[in-house]
Order: C-alpha cells, then sequence, then structure tokens
C-alpha cells in the first residue's frame, strides 16, 4: 500500500523570471560584448548555456485547477502529490501525473469509450459512454431481476489510485457492478415474512450496496459517497407472473381490512339494537340479519335490495 505524500511546491512566478532572464538575457548580454569588439569563447559558451537552463527550468512549470492533483515522480520513483490549485514550479526532471479529485458518477452497466488520438496527437473521436443497461441477476429466492445502481465516488489518495490498479476508473466501475450483483443475490426482491427485501427497504440496502462497494475499492485509494438504486424490476419472462401474484395479495390483503371492519360494525349494529331495545332478534333471525350485513359490507358491488310485501313471518 502506497502512502500519500503531500508535498508544497515552489510558486512558479519568481521562476518564471528568472527563465525569462536566462533565456532573453543571456543572448542580449552576448550581443552587447559583442557590439564592443570583445570576443571570447567563454561568453559564447556562458550565453548557450544560459539558454539551455532556461529552457530546461520552463519543463518546470505545471498550473493546477482547484479539485485537482499532479502525482510527481523522478525517474519511475515516486516523490509525493501536489493538491494545491495555483501555479508552482518543480524540478524540471520530475514527470507529472494528472489526476482528478473532483467528485464524479456512473451507472453500473454503461460502457466507456475512450478517446482516441492520430499519429499527430490530435483527438479524432472524443470519450464517450452509453447509458447504463440493467444487470440480469437472480435474487435470494431465485427469481430472474434486472437491477442497475447510481455510484458516486471520488479519488482520496492518489497514490493507491495511480500505483495499486491499473485503471481506477474501470475499477471503480468493475467492482461496482460486481457489489451490486452479490448484494442482488443475497436479498430476495420481495418479501413476506419481514426479512430485509431490494424493494421494501430500499434506504437500508442502499446502505448496505454503499459498505460493499467501499470494502472493494479500499485498496484502489478511491472513496464511495453514496450508491442509489436507479432501477429494479422483475424479468420479463416472469414480469406478468409476478404482477398477477401481486394482485391478488393486494386483494387478499383489501379483502381481510374489509372483512375486519364488517364484522366491527355488524357487531356495533347488533350491540345498538339490543341496547336501545329497538328489536328483540332470536338466535335465527340474529344469524340472518349478520348474514344480511356482512353480504352488504363486503360485497364488491352495490347491494340490490328486495322489498318483502308479505307479513314478517
Amino acid at each position: 500500500m502506497y502512502k500519500e505524500n503531500h508535498l508544497k511546491p515552489l510558486s512558479g512566478w519568481f521562476p518564471l523570471i528568472v527563465c525569462l532572464l536566462l533565456i532573453i538575457g543571456a543572448p542580449t548580454g552576448f550581443a552587447a560584448l559583442a557590439a564592443t569588439g570583445i570576443f571570447h569563447p567563454a561568453a559564447l559558451i556562458g550565453m548557450i548555456v544560459g539558454i539551455l537552463a532556461g529552457v530546461l527550468c520552463v519543463f518546470g512549470f505545471m498550473a493546477i485547477p482547484p479539485n485537482s492533483a499532479r502525482v510527481l515522480l523522478l525517474f519511475g520513483e515516486y516523490k509525493g502529490t501536489v493538491t494545491d490549485s495555483g501555479f508552482f514550479w518543480v524540478n524540471p526532471f520530475l514527470s507529472k501525473k494528472k489526476i482528478s479529485l473532483r467528485v464524479r458518477n456512473f451507472e453500473t452497466g454503461s460502457v466507456t469509450t475512450p478517446e482516441k488520438k492520430d499519429a499527430a496527437g490530435q483527438i479524432v473521436q472524443q470519450k464517450t459512454r452509453t447509458t447504463g443497461k440493467p444487470s440480469k441477476v437472480n435474487d435470494k429466492d431465485g427469481n430472474p431481476i434486472e437491477i442497475s445502481a447510481v455510484v458516486v465516488w471520488r479519488v482520496t489518495n492518489t497514490a493507491e489510485a495511480m500505483f495499486e490498479v491499473d485503471d481506477y476508473e474501470d475499477f471503480v466501475a468493475v467492482q461496482s457492478e460486481a457489489a451490486l450483483r452479490n448484494l442482488a443475490s443475497r436479498h430476495p426482491y420481495d418479501s413476506e415474512d419481514h426479512d430485509v427485501s431490494l424493494r421494501g427497504n430500499t434506504e437500508k440496502v442502499c446502505e448496505q450496496l454503499k459498505g460493499d462497494i467501499q470494502e472493494r475499492l479500499e485498496k484502489a485509494g478511491v472513496e464511495a459517497i453514496e450508491s442509489r438504486i436507479s432501477h429494479l424490476a422483475y424479468a420479463p419472462e416472469i414480469a406478468a407472473a409476478m404482477l398477477q401474484r401481486q394482485q391478488a395479495q393486494a386483494v387478499v390483503a383489501a379483502r381481510t381490512k374489509i372483512v375486519e371492519g364488517a364484522v366491527g360494525m355488524v357487531h356495533m349494529a347488533l350491540d345498538h339494537l339490543a341496547a336501545d331495545e329497538i328489536v328483540d332478534l332470536d338466535e335465527d333471525r340474529r344469524a340472518q340479519m349478520v348474514a344480511n350485513l356482512l353480504v352488504v359490507l363486503c360485497s364488491d358491488r352495490p347491494p340490490q335490495p328486495v322489498v318483502n310485501a308479505g307479513s314478517l313471518y
């Protein structure tokens, strides 16, 4: 594991003045000396050395925008990281690797196409990214589902991101996809036993997903800030059957509530009739009244009244 070493480089404004003096001043001084008619080989050598030193020092300048960093290497050896923004000057022999510290996000299942350059270094194709394609995986109950997530992340250790993995952006995408598939296989899509389910416990599942992703990205110097499920559905081959099951469960739950309320209303009606002594019902008529009330209250259609034109008996 590489430990990030923060460097405080020299401000670039004073070295810039020195470089300009070497590049411009050396030829000017040599020309002034030659104009006097005095020529010495040491003056020519000094001019050449001054110009070369000025040109060499130019390669030590670097401008760093906010939320960016430069990883400095000296002949392949890691020397440190500059995370401050501004105009700086460092050893010209240091190679400077750019790395972004900005917050980034992506959707699992998306494919990134890197930019392409021609022989002259001109960009002929910009970097592109396709929209996320949901991953097809079996949940805990073995049902095929489609799931995708949005992951928000950023680099926190530039040394690990640069040297521990080959391509940290690709590493984040692959490991997030693997963590999402593993999470989906550990939980059912929906649960009736109050277990943690993908559909019923979204917040808890997202926290678990964030922890799983962070555990996988720890070695790459990347922090998972947030992860949210962006798409969750049954696979098309079982979607219709699962929809019928959900509709049946909804109907049963609704009927259960209706029956509970109807029984309470019938009990209340019988208590009021007995308390106010409105009518004295024997067991047969009491049972018939209970049956009629339950039919009226539990029916899914408006009741049709029947008028008895005869006697009560």
